[in-house]
Parts: C-alpha cells; structure tokens; sequence
C-alpha cells in the first residue's frame, strides 16, 4: 500500500493521528494537479483563439493562403492534443477513447493539406493545338485548352501552335528540385509581409531562370516548332504564353498578370519558356494568387507556343457589358498594331458598342487619338511606335469588322453559355484571328450611379470629372501615385492608386488600394478586369488626373459618376457601403480547403454536459474534445478535493467575525505572506480573487437566524431529523463546523455545509475571459422534499435572473456561469457567497407563500446593493 493511500485510510471518523509528512504529501498532489489543470486551461484557451481564427477567415473578407491553413489547422491539433494530454495526467486511464478519436482527426486533416496530383506517366511534354479541347485544360491550361476548344469545335481561326504541358512543367521543377526551394522562399514572405514579396519573387525567379531544361523537354519543344514550320513551310516567329491551371477561369482571371512574350525566334524559345515559368512567381501573380485563395501548389505552368501575328489592328471584345448585366450590347476597344496596347492600358483606345437586338447594329462609337501603337520588329521582339502620324484620329476598325467581331462575340458566348473575354487581331489581309477566350465576369448588381445629377446638395466642388468607369463603386483614401516599381513598394493599406498608365502588374496593389484613377487604360484592360474581380472602384481615361490631384492628401473617387472629391464624402460613402460586403475568397480552392479542414475543428455537437451522448467516443471535432475536456478537467480536479477531508495541518483556519469555522488551504500562491508555521489567517493575508469575492457576499449582510417556522413547518424539520441523524446539528460528522476554502491566486474551491444544507462553489477569474468560470451546487435542508424542492427553485429562479446557467435534479441544484470577464465574474461571486448564508434554512417557510415573497424581495434588495458597491465609482 503507497504512502497516499496508507494517509487516506487513516484519515477516517476513527480520529487516527496524521503526521505532518503525509499532510505534505497531500498538499503537493493538490499542487501537481493544479499545475496539469492550468496547463490544460492555457492549451485550452490557445485553441479557442486559433479556432476563433478560422472563423474569422471564413467570412472570406481578409484574403489567405496554404500557410494560413496548415499553421492554424495544425496549431489548433497540437493545441488540442495537449489538453487530451493534460486531461490523462489528470486521470490516469480514465478517458482513453479521446486519443482514439483525436488520432482520427489528425488523419483526416493531414489527408486534406496533402495536395497530391495524379500522376500520368503516358501524359505528353507538348501537345499541338490540333488535338485541343476543353477536356485538355489539367494538361493545358484553360487558356490553351479553350484556344483550342474554338478553334477544333466551332471552327474559328486561331494561330497555329502547341502548348508545353504541365507534365513538362512538373519535369522541369523536379529534375532542378524547384518545388522545394519555391515553397521555402513563400513561406517565408507569408510569415514577413507583403513588402518581402518582391524580394522573394526576384529570387525565386533567377533560381528557375539559371535552372537548365531537362533535355528531353527541349527537344520535344524544338520538334514540336519543326513541325509547325514544315506545315507553314517557313521557320515563324513565336507568340509564347502563359496557361496556367489556375488562369482563365471564372471568377479567377489572372487577367494580363502572367507573361507573354511576342514574336520570338526559334533560337530563344527555350530560354523564353524558361521566362513564362518564372513570371509565374511575380509579385503581381503572387499577391493576386494569395488574395484570390489559390494554393502555390497549384502554379502549374503550362505554356502556349503559337504564331505570331503582325496585327494591322488589334484588341479585346467582350459579348456582354461587365458593367450591367442588363445591357447585352457587345463592348469592342482597339487599337492600331498588336493588341498589347489595348490589354496593357497604355494607350487610349478606340471603342465600338455594337447592340444585340433585334439586330447587330452599332450605337456608339469614340474614336480616340491613339499616341502610340506596338509593332513585331522584322527580326525579333516588339517596339512601340510614338507617333502612329495619320493614323492617330483615324478608327482602327471599320464598322464592317467591328459587326464582324461581334457577330463572333455572340457565336461565343453563345457555344460556352456565359459572357466572353476575347483577345483578337486583324492580320496583314484583313482576317480576324483570335487569340484568347475565357469567361468575363459581369457585375451582378443593379446599375445604379451613386451620385446621379441633383442627387446630393451637400457634395463639394469637383476636383475631376471625366474618363470611364472601369470598376464600380465609391471609395475615399489618401492619394498615393505609383509611377514606377519603388512607388508600389511604399504604397499603404487602403491609399488611392493614381497612375498613368493601367498597367497590370498594379494589380499586386489592388488587395490593399481602396480604388484605382489612371489616365490611360479602358474597360477592356487587364487592370480594370482584376479591379473588378476585387470590387475595387477604378476611375481609367482620366486623362489629366495626376495634375489636377497635386496637393490632395485624401480623395473620394465616385466611380460610377467618374468624378473626384476632395476628401472624404461621407454620404457618397454611406450609399456605397449600402452593397454587399463581397466574401473575396468564396468558391475558391483555398476556401474550399479551409471549409474542409475548419469542418474537423470549429464546428461544437458536444453541448449537454448533463446529456447521456456526452461521451468522448461522440467527440466529432476539436471543438467537440475542447469542450469534454474543459468539462471533465474541472470535475477530476476537484473530485479529489470533494472525497477527502483536509487535514487541520495543511490548512489554516481564517480569523473570522462569523460564528462558524472557516479553513484555507494554499494551493499556490492564494496568501500574500508565508503563514506555515502558524494555526491562523488573515483575511487580509488572503490574495484569491474568487475567495474574495465569496467572502464580501458572505459578510455582506449579518444572517437575522432561522425564519420564524410555523407549527407545520417546525413538525416536518422534527419529523425529518428523527428519519435522519445526519441533519442535526448536535451530531459531528466529517463536515459538521468545517467550511473548506481551497484556493491560489485566480482560483477557490468552497465546500461548505450551513445549517441543514450543502454547498460546493467552484471558480477559476482572471486575465483570460475564456478561461473564467463559476459552478456551484447547492443540496440539503431539514423539512420535507417538497419544501426542499421549493427552497431550491426559489435559488434557482434568482440565478436565473442573474444570468446562470441552472439545473435542478430532485431537490439539488446545479448552476454554472462563464466565459465573462473578471469584473462581471466578482460579482456573480458575490452574489453566491450571499446566498449560500442568507438562504440557509429557508426550506422551513416555503409552504407560506407570504413568508416567501417576504424573503425574496429583501434577498433581491440586498443583492441589488451589493451590486450598486461592486459598480461604484472609483474615486
């Protein structure tokens, strides 16, 4: 038999000696567990604040990445399975199906941020555009997939080409060891901001860069352009563009953030393919692929290599106006030469609006003076021309083309079933090829203008009006202008991009800008697709705008009335605050991933700790074994304390005016001075916030005595102390004259019995709000059942009123509160401490109801005025 069990069995009514090492050896088991409980508190708080995290994040308005959710998934498992740990210290055997069930858990999650692909050994390096469809974009990209869907299914021109696959893609990292090196350096600018995102880019760039082409790869991209010349019989120049898995798609676009590169010759695709690859971790794309939700893992770079095209004109057509879903018109800008103009935002373009209904007609042209224009060189590459001489006022399309592109627009739109991005070009005779194809996102929302002629009389003087909407909506913010790589690199959170240009790599700045003024760029640009992706308002064609905001520190830009104010237009605001908020992340991959995982984590079935299902074999989440172990951790602590009498040596008595035996034992750090060698205490030696707040509800109001009991209710005591012993006061019985307080600094554990009734009070107050909790139990008396049952509802309805949580089994009563913070938590305490003295005895007069509503007003009085004490204020 050890040494704690030998003390226990002497510890008995027998009234055996104690010696003091068997009081110490009890004292320190109280203390070990204690240390196991507030450990488990800490890892159970921490994982409540991580889970508090994923809720957060899916509400989808703060953008994150893989990082995100592997750290905070993972956090929340350790954290969680540190409780589990805990719980077992605390006892021993006792719950072992939790390890059963977390174990599960682990298995689950970890399968989802595992992202593994299928391998296909029998997949091509390089696939020609004559065998593309729509079933080919896992091996092309959408982007050369849907090339070929128009060009093999409705018959439509496209350059001849081929596409580098993203079998050659995942050969390139691997035989270099790319991923790791990649994945190393993103973790990293995840964990340091998005300012180290173009360092991180620049190296992760030059590493893939200097990585030499499998060789196998190269001469599969060298057969394939081979046999392309044999079929032109001549040896092209090169369009090479990217196709990523990720690009193209709906809702995703990457619209202009990913590379192309024009007219190159034979000798540089190698190199030039190596160029699409690495532009893959730009800053733009990275920023974009973070706030999109779009893993790293899933950067596949597929690359289309196709003929170039020596546009006389150029452009982009949509077959559907992104601005209202209700104007069906097709929506055409162009420009003279190669279509970059008109992607890149750096020119002013042409624009035709062509009706569809009842027929193709034009209604709306403005012909633009284009500056400039881009051209092939005869050898290789592309040079902008800055003065394009007659042709600066002249329309880059002639109405027959432009009906002509439309016709297509609507063919399109019509074979895929939703509106349509098309990038096209006119070559040297006059035929249209196209060159892209995806879906176009169309504002869904009902076009309203803000700030429509007349409808505020309160708005100040225009600073600018004039250019297009290329985004809509309202947004105030300081002006920041980003003229160069350096001026992104300071741009601040929720600032006003002012540029000259809509260039796309801009885009890395639209998560953290409020809104967008360029003075070039259209509808139709990169820039303003991504702008309304993210629902940034964008003001482009403004021409003349970085002159006349010179000076300004804070901006309103109304978007849709294209005009802008001096600072900040509180009720142009307010109308546009009227939307929607837009949950960015919703429908993406990483959305999609996080839901998955959060489902394992957040969601609470366990809510019933009375409830016969609350086991740990019906844990289904961590949330689920959170709450059983907070649950089962308070009653292993202080079951321990509720079997066993304390003995006089490892307590001390408090000094007390009561007429009843009050004893304290020190946990840990429950007293301000050492009192070991002595037999009292002070209440002013007393540093346990919760016996505090026990103690001033006890000593609130002096105890009257024993309500005056009638003849019926004095019979029923009598009756009931004859059927048990137990109940009188006269006989001694391991709790008679002995309240045990057992406390530290944020923790009390009282059990006491007063008069014909038990009660045991739990708490644990302090810092942390989540860990902050009273429970307390209340049982006994000295009439009959019926009276005692009464006794205990008048409790409990006052606890009710009190904001407890309460329960009542027979004639005992339950009652819990929590998650409050220390001052709210100090109250509650108080008022238990009240009750646990002042309703003492009343099971005697509960069959009067004139007695009782007596009782009840002048118990609810006096806990009203010892709540107007906690509350008064200080000073």
């Amino acid at each position: 038999m050890g040494r704690l069990q030998r003390f226990f069995k002497w510890f008995k009514s027998d009234g055996a000696p104690i010696d003091e090492d068997d009081a110490r050896i009890l004292r320190l088991e109280f203390q070990s567990r204690y240390h196991q409980f507030k450990l488990l508190l800490n890892a159970n708080n921490q994982a409540l604040e991580i889970m508090t995290e994923l809720e957060q994040a899916m509400t989808g308005n703060v953008p994150f990445g893989m990082k995100f959710i592997r750290s905070r998934t993972m956090g929340a498992y350790t954290r969680v399975y540190q409780i589990v740990k805990h719980l077992h210290a605390l006892a021993p055997g006792k719950y072992k199906a939790l390890s059963v069930r977390l174990e599960k858990i682990r298995l689950s999650l970890e399968s989802m941020l595992i992202i593994q692909r299928p391998v296909d050994s029998s997949a091509p390096l390089v696939l020609p555009f004559s065998v593309l469809d729509k079933t080919f974009a896992d091996q092309a990209g959408m982007k050369m997939a849907s090339i070929g869907e128009i060009a093999n299914r409705l018959n439509l021109r496209v350059p001849d080409g081929f596409v580098v696959t993203a079998k050659a893609f995942r050969l390139f990292l691997e035989q270099n060891d790319l991923k790791t090196e990649i994945q190393r350096r993103i973790q990293s600018a995840e964990e340091e901001g998005h300012h180290q995102l173009y360092t991180t880019s620049a190296d992760i760039r030059r590493v893939i860069q200097d990585a030499p082409l499998p060789q196998d790869l190269e001469e599969a991209i060298m057969a394939a352009y081979q046999a392309l010349a044999s079929r032109r019989n001549r040896e092209p120049n090169m369009a090479v563009r990217s196709s990523a898995l990720n690009e193209d798609r709906e809702g995703a676009s990457f619209a202009g953030l990913y590379h192309s590169a024009l007219n190159v010759s034979r000798d540089h695709l190698a190199d030039t393919y190596k160029q699409i690859v690495a532009a893959a971790y730009s800053p733009a794309v990275m920023a974009y692929r973070f706030s999109r939700g779009l893993a790293d893992e899933d950067t596949e770079m597929c690359v289309g290599i196709m003929e170039m095209v020596d546009a006389v004109s150029g452009g982009v057509l949509y077959s559907a106006n992104p601005m209202n879903i209700r104007d069906q018109s097709v929506i055409i800008n162009s420009a003279w030469g190669l279509p970059k103009a008109v992607v890149d935002g750096t020119t002013a373009t042409d624009l035709f609006q062509v009706t569809k209904s009842p027929a193709l007609s034009i209604t709306h042209r403005t012909i633009a003076a284009k500056e400039k224009k881009y051209v092939c060189y005869p050898g290789e590459g592309v040079c902008r021309l800055d003065d394009t001489g007659q042709e600066m006022m002249r329309a880059s399309l002639t109405d027959r083309q432009a009906l002509e592109l439309a016709a297509l627009a609507v063919r399109i739109e019509e074979y895929f079933g939703c509106p349509q991005d098309i990038e096209w070009a006119l070559d040297q005779s006059g035929e249209i090829i196209l060159l892209q194809c995806r879906p176009l996102q169309v504002n869904t929302d009902a076009p309203a203008p803000l700030s429509a002629s007349g409808e505020h009389d309160d708005l100040p003087p225009v600073l600018f009006q004039g250019g297009i909407t290329a985004s809509p909506g309202v947004a105030s913010g300081p002006v920041h202008r980003v003229m160069k790589d350096v001026d992104a690199l300071q741009f601040p959170d929720g600032a006003v991009l002012v540029t000259d240009r809509a260039l796309a790599r801009w885009a890395a700045l639209l998560p953290r800008a409020s809104a967008v003024v360029s003075e070039k760029g259209g509808l139709t640009g990169h820039l303003a697709n991504v702008a309304r992706e993210f629902r940034v308002p964008a003001l482009f064609g403004a021409s003349g705008v970085i002159d006349r905001l010179s000076g300004q520190e804070q901006i309103t830009v109304d978007a849709d009335g294209c005009r802008i104010y001096p600072g900040q237009v509180r009720s142009l605001l307010a109308l546009s605050h009227r939307r929607p908020p837009t949950n960015l992340m919703e429908g993406t991959p990483i959305f999609g991933l996080l839901e998955k995982s959060a489902g394992l984590i957040t969601p609470l079935n366990l809510l019933d700790p009375d409830s016969p299902t609350f086991k740990a074999s019906n844990c289904r989440t961590l949330h689920d074994i959170t709450r059983f172990c907070h649950e089962k951790s308070v009653h292993e602590m202080f079951r321990f304390g509720k079997a066993h009498r304390f003995p006089e040596r490892s307590s001390k008595q408090l000094r007390a005016q009561i007429p009843m035996q009050w004893w304290v034992l020190n946990l840990d750090d429950g007293f301000k001075t050492d009192v070991s060698m002595e037999r009292y205490v002070d209440i002013d030696n007393i540093t346990s916030i919760p016996m505090l707040a026990l103690w001033a509800g006890i000593t609130a109001f002096p105890w009257e005595g024993p309500p005056p009991v009638d003849g019926k209710g004095f019979v029923s005591v009598m009756f009931q102390a004859t059927q048990n012993q137990a109940l009188l006061p006269t006989v001694r019985t391991t709790m008679a004259n002995r309240n045990y307080f057992m406390i530290s600094k944020n923790y009390c554990s009282l059990q006491s019995r007063l008069g014909f009734h038990f009660c045991i009070t739990e708490a644990l107050v302090g810092d942390r709000t989540t860990e902050n909790y009273v429970s307390f139990q209340f049982k006994g008396g000295a009439a009959d059942f019926n009276r005692r049952l009464k006794r205990v509802r008048f409790v409990k309805e006052i606890l009710d009123i009190h904001g407890f949580r309460t329960d009542v089994t027979k004639d005992a009563l339950r009652a819990r509160i929590e998650q409050y913070d220390a001052e709210i938590m100090v109250a509650k305490l108080k008022i238990l401490g009240y009750l646990s003295i002042h309703t003492r005895q009343l099971d005697m007069i509960m069959a009067n109801p004139a007695m009782v509503e007596r009782y009840r007003v002048q118990i609810q009085k006096q806990i009203d005025a010892i709540f107007s004490v906690s509350h008064a204020p200080v000073g």
